[in-house]
């Protein structure tokens, strides 16, 4: 798969990837404070990427899927696999790149992180580290307590499965697009030339996943970066598709074990626009 099929579809800055031939110690912080949303190119890297971002929803596309993670998440990426980071408004990234000897029990796919309050913090004291901090002493400590955290840290299913037959790229990209619109498999079928029936087995063979399921997953991960800029409950609900901000709270609290408002900027401790 083309992974540049999958980026968004609106138009973006791009955001530069750095240049490094090599770590200059095993784990090495990327801090960066970014106003606008972003896109990268589609890069690769020798090492493991730890990407997380303290405010602000990132997503990470690759030949796996989608990858979402609000701030309570990271998305670690394993060496080699090559990728596109998106990020939303007024991301403050607190990024990893981790040696793979220094983390080498990661797979060969994408994996979203809940991210504890002490590895938050740890990873925040990280960053303000020199850069050729001293591997020996507490620095070096801290380094390996880090490392075990994120192993230790549980594993969410803040995913899309990307399907690799191409007639169905365009019907994933029109609902990640447009979550509200209802899905019409019978005219989806017969752009692609097939039954309803027969699409439907397709999107499941290809990405375990029914196209119900799928489409309710879409719906509610993007909703993460509507909530975290600061819309209502309200109005993420019916962007989103819904026809109640009842049935909304119900399924975003069984999707991801919380209400809404814990991933807005009242419920992550800052401001922003009142709403429901």
């Amino acid at each position: 798969m083309n992974i540049a099929e999958t980026t968004e579809l609106r138009p973006l800055d791009e955001r530069p990837v750095p240049d490094l031939a090599c770590l200059p110690r095993p784990v090495y912080a990327r801090v960066e404070d970014i106003r606008e949303p972003r896109v990268t190119q589609a890069h690769s890297h020798p090492w493991v990427q730890l990407s997380y971002a303290t405010r602000g929803v990132l997503k990470i596309r690759s030949r796996g899927g989608l990858f979402v993670a609000p701030p309570q998440r990271a998305i670690l990426i394993p060496p080699n696999l090559e990728h596109i980071v998106v990020n939303s408004p007024d991301t403050q990234m607190r990024s990893l790149y981790i040696a793979t000897q220094a983390l080498p029990s990661t797979g060969d796919t994408c994996e979203v992180l809940a991210v504890s309050d002490l590895l938050r913090e740890t990873i925040r004291h990280f960053s303000r580290l020199p850069v050729h901090y001293d591997e020996a002493g507490p620095e070096g400590r801290l380094v390996a307590v880090m490392l075990d955290l994120v192993n230790q840290a549980p594993r969410e299913a803040l995913s899309l499965p990307w399907p690799q037959a191409p007639g169905l790229h365009a019907l994933c990209r029109a609902m990640l697009d447009r979550p509200d619109q209802p899905l019409r498999l019978d005219a989806w079928g017969k752009q692609l030339g097939v039954s309803a029936r027969t699409l439907e087995r397709m999107f499941l063979r290809e990405t375990g996943m029914n196209m119900r399921s799928w489409r309710l997953r879409a719906r509610l991960l993007e909703a993460l970066p509507l909530l975290e800029r600061g819309d209502s409950v309200t109005e993420v609900a019916l962007a989103c598709g819904y026809e109640s901000t009842s049935a909304f709270i119900a399924s975003f609290r069984r999707f991801l074990g919380a209400t809404p408002g814990r991933f807005s900027p009242a419920g992550t401790g800052r401001r922003g626009r009142s709403g429901s």
